[in-house]
C-alpha cells in the first residue's frame, strides 16, 4: 500500500468513527433528557445539557476532520490538519459554558427548588448511558493516539469525563434515594458543573498550545532518540531542531553539519538517508526540511570522522545529542 493510499484510508477510518459518535451521542442524550422529564432533577439535567455539547462537538468534530483530510494546496501549502486543534478548543469552549450555566441553574435551584420524583428511573437510565460513554471514550483515546488524532482523542477525553460525572450523579441518586435529602441534587450538580468547567478549560489550552505550535517535549525527546540511534559519523552535529504540528501531521526543521569538503550530490545523499530514517519511524504524516551547514575548524574536536584529511584538531569526544543541544541554533563544538 502506497503512502498515499493508507493516508486515506486512516482519513476515512476517522470519519466513519466520529459518526458513530454522533449517532451514539444522539441516542444518550434522548435518554437522558427522558430521566430528567421523569425525574426533574437538576443533575440529571446537567448530564443532559452536556451530552448536546457532546452532539455538536461530534459534529462539528466530523467536519473538522473532513476538511483536515483534504489535501496540501496552494493557499494551506502544509495542509489542512490545524482544523483538528480549532475543532478542541470549539469543543472545549462549549464544555466550559455548559459548566458555567449548569452552575447558574444549581444556584438558582437553591431558592426555588424543585419536587423530585421517581429517581429510581433515572438511576437505570444513567446507569447505561454511564457505561455506554466509558466503553466509546475508552475507544476513541485508543483509536485516536493510533491515528494520531487530536479531535478523537479530546472527543475521547470528553466521553470519559462525561463517564465520571454520571458516575458522580449516580452517587448522589443513590443517596437521595436512601436519604430523601433533595438538596443533595443542587450541590451534586454544582460540584459536577466544576469539574466540566476544568475539562472545558483543558481542552482549550491543549487547543491553543497546537495553534500557537508550542514546543511537544515528549515528541522532540522521541525523534532526539531516533537521531542518537541512527546516527552517522559524517552527521558532525544536529541542531536548531523544531517540530511543528498540523493535525495528525508532523512538521521538523533541523540544520544537519556535513563536512566542508563534501559536493552537493554527497551531502544531498546524507538529507535523503536521514529522511528516510525519520520516515521508517513515524510514517507518512512526518515531512522534514533539513537545512545543511559547512563544518567549522572547532567541529573537529568531536568529529567521529576517522578518515578525514582536513582535520584541524584532534577528536576529544563524541557528543551525545540530548534535547537541550539539539534545540540550540549554534553547531555544537566543546568550546
Amino acid at each position: 500500500m502506497s503512502p498515499l493510499e493508507q493516508l486515506r484510508r486512516e482519513n476515512n477510518l476517522k470519519i466513519r468513527i466520529m459518526r458513530k459518535v454522533l449517532i451514539l451521542g444522539s441516542l444518550l442524550t434522548i435518554g437522558k433528557f427522558v430521566a430528567y422529564w421523569v425525574t426533574h432533577s437538576n443533575a440529571i439535567l446537567t448530564d443532559a445539557f452536556e451530552s448536546i455539547i457532546n452532539i455538536v462537538a461530534a459534529a462539528f468534530g466530523l467536519y473538522s476532520l473532513v476538511y483536515a483530510a483534504r489535501p496540501k494546496d496552494e493557499d494551506h501549502p502544509y495542509g489542512h490538519g490545524k482544523m483538528e486543534f480549532i475543532a478542541v478548543g470549539f469543543e472545549g469552549s462549549l464544555i466550559f459554558f455548559a459548566g458555567g450555566g449548569m452552575i447558574i441553574k444549581a444556584i438558582y435551584s437553591l431558592y426555588h427548588p424543585a419536587t423530585l420524583q421517581r429517581m429510581d428511573v433515572g438511576l437505570w437510565i444513567t446507569v447505561v448511558a454511564a457505561a455506554a460513554n466509558f466503553l466509546m471514550g475508552t475507544y476513541l483515546v485508543r483509536k485516536g493516539k493510533a491515528l494520531h488524532s487530536h479531535t478523537l482523542v479530546a472527543d475521547g477525553h470528553h466521553l470519559l469525563s462525561d463517564t465520571w460525572s454520571s458516575v458522580g450523579l449516580l452517587v448522589g441518586i443513590f443517596l437521595i434515594l436512601q436519604t430523601g435529602y433533595a438538596w443533595i441534587d443542587t450541590v451534586l450538580t454544582i460540584i459536577l458543573g466544576f469539574y466540566i468547567l476544568i475539562v472545558g478549560y483543558r481542552l482549550v489550552r491543549d487547543s491553543l498550545s497546537g495553534l500557537m505550535d508550542e514546543a511537544d517535549f515528549v515528541k522532540l525527546e522521541e525523534i532526539a532518540g531516533v537521531f542518537n540511534r541512527e546516527r552517522k559519523d559524517r552527521w558532525i552535529d544536529i541542531h536548531n531542531l523544531r517540530v511543528v504540528k498540523y493535525g495528525a501531521h508532523i512538521h521538523i526543521d533541523a540544520h544537519l553539519t556535513l563536512p566542508w569538503y563534501d559536493d552537493l550530490e554527497k551531502s544531498h545523499r546524507e538529507v535523503k538517508l536521514l529522511e528516510q530514517i525519520v520516515s521508517d519511524h513515524f510514517g507518512n504524516r512526518v515531512e522534514l526540511f533539513i537545512h545543511t551547514d559547512p563544518c567549522l575548524p572547532r567541529s573537529c574536536s568531536i568529529c567521529t570522522i576517522s578518515d578525514c584529511s582536513e582535520r584541524k584538531t584532534d577528536f576529544v569526544q563524541k557528543m551525545e545529542w540530548k534535547l537541550p543541544l539539539l534545540l540550540k541554533n549554534k553547531p555544537h563544538s566543546l568550546e
